[in-house]
């Protein structure tokens, strides 16, 4: 074991000596990998592969003890903080430079209770894990739309998902947190507990401390739901796109429709309508005959399924490893203007890669007061994302570059308005905006359980 070099939180360099790094393994039950360690580059690989960056330790949490004495161990040492789940943020918040990882992926447990209908579930999991354990009781929460997702930062920063529009969103559905704070206390934030806290975990992000388990609120979901996409060539596409705004100007709770322009399978660029019904399959096979009867699609998989596997429907769009920049913003409108703009650019997609998906804000998660949570965006309206995703290196320029192109002829009908999960990591100035009026009580909060920002590698909001 040699001394290594790591970065404090002011960004000056430390030493952490041998006795140091025996003094953390022995502390915690899981690994501690340095740079010099077999297996390091796979523990510091993220979901975009566009981050690579090299932790001077990495922490592989086993429990809630090994999170209580990796904070404490890296507030020892000043050592700057970074947290992972998921690894699925695509400002790739779940690593740092020179910092210590507090890593949770393999924190994994569920505990479901079938007649409360609710679950405690830890930081590491993805919700296809999550969602395997809850199904069991034929019961699910609002979970992000690739299951791939980790369902920490996807919880934190709100949570859009295929069950937002009869359940709201996934920090909605949010009883209870239980997490380490700066200091390593353990402490839970409910209504009753830390009310200030548990506002601010529902749509603040990483911000307040390291989460070691949720208590979700579950539903009954199927056994079969409506799922699958319909898909048209990109020629109709401007037509397809209208047709979309009118399904989605008020669709019934039940009723969750996305829309995306991408490349096939084979190729060709293409404009598609993923559907989702959560409801009896028959009225919704009723609701949707709209879809499967307009135009003329090349293809036609919408059918009745189990919800896992709507839930994995997307997930081949959204694997580990490629690189990848994004834009997004929330549109109030599609009109025929922002149409033109999505039909021009998406005609001319530089990665077979690259798309464009659209997620319609409705139902139950636009009917929550703005200040009820700090996710404060309780409105009708559409979440775009430009998600440029490449292989090769020598591409990062021209694709970056097209994508700011796009989203600066798209940029003038979305203003600034922003889904904080979807922020990339070239845009803080889009944080305040991102929390809206929310932004100043958020701050407060932040001053009062992380007064030093500690936990700053997020989008981070600064304590008052």
């Amino acid at each position: 074991m040699t001394t290594i070099s790591a970065t404090r939180r002011d960004g000056s360099s430390a030493t952490v000596d041998d006795a140091a790094q025996d003094a953390v393994g022995s502390a915690v039950h899981g690994e501690v990998f340095t740079q010099n360690s077999d297996g390091y580059d796979a523990a510091r690989a993220v979901w975009n592969g566009m981050i690579d960056k090299r932790p001077s330790i990495i922490i592989k949490c086993q429990g809630v003890s090994d999170v209580v004495n990796a904070v404490k161990f890296a507030r020892e040492h000043d050592l700057l903080i970074a947290i992972r789940g998921g690894a699925h943020n695509v400002a790739g918040h779940g690593t740092t430079d020179g910092g210590i990882v507090i890593d949770t992926s393999g924190m994994k447990g569920v505990r479901v209770d079938p007649a409360a209908k609710t679950a405690h579930a830890q930081p590491g999991l993805t919700w296809a894990e999550f969602d395997d354990e809850t199904l069991a009781y034929g019961l699910a929460t609002t979970g992000g739309t690739v299951s791939n997702t980790g369902i920490a930062g996807l919880t934190l920063g709100g949570g859009l998902g295929w069950l937002m529009g009869k359940h709201g969103l996934t920090c909605d559905n949010v009883i209870s947190v239980d997490l380490v704070t700066p200091n390593g206390e353990l402490i839970t934030a409910s209504a009753n507990e830390h009310p200030d806290l548990y506002w601010a975990l529902r749509g603040g992000g990483g911000n307040f401390g390291v989460v070691t388990s949720f208590q979700f609120q579950l539903h009954e979901v199927g056994p079969q739901v409506i799922g699958g996409m319909i898909i048209h060539p990109m020629a109709n596409a401007r037509d397809l796109m209208r047709f979309y705004r009118d399904m989605t100007a008020d669709p019934p709770d039940e009723l969750e429709l996305y829309m995306a322009l991408m490349t096939s399978p084979d190729g060709d660029p293409v404009a598609a309508i993923m559907t989702g019904y959560n409801g009896d399959p028959a009225a919704g096979e009723k609701v949707i005959k709209p879809i499967r009867e307009f135009g003329s699609p090349l293809a036609d998989m919408i059918q009745p399924m189990p919800y896992v596997a709507r839930q994995h429907m997307l997930d081949d769009f959204a694997p580990h490893g490629p690189r990848r920049y994004w834009k997004s913003g929330f549109l109030p409108e599609l009109s025929d203007d922002v149409i033109d703009v999505f039909v021009k650019h998406a005609s001319n997609l530089i990665s077979p890669m690259t798309g464009i998906p659209i997620f319609n804000m409705h139902g139950a998660a636009t009917r929550v007061d703005p200040g009820a949570t700090a996710f404060g965006h309780r409105k009708h309206q559409w979440d775009i994302d430009i998600v440029s995703q490449w292989l090769d290196p020598a591409d990062d320029e021209r694709q970056t570059e097209w994508t700011r192109r796009f989203w600066s002829d798209l940029e003038p009908f979305a203003g600034d308005t922003i889904y904080v999960n979807h922020i990339s990591g070239d845009e803080p100035s889009r944080i305040e905006t991102a929390f809206g009026s929310n932004y100043a009580r958020l701050r407060e909060v932040k001053g009062k359980y992380d007064p030093e920002n500690v936990f700053k590698l997020n989008h981070n909001i600064p304590p008052a």
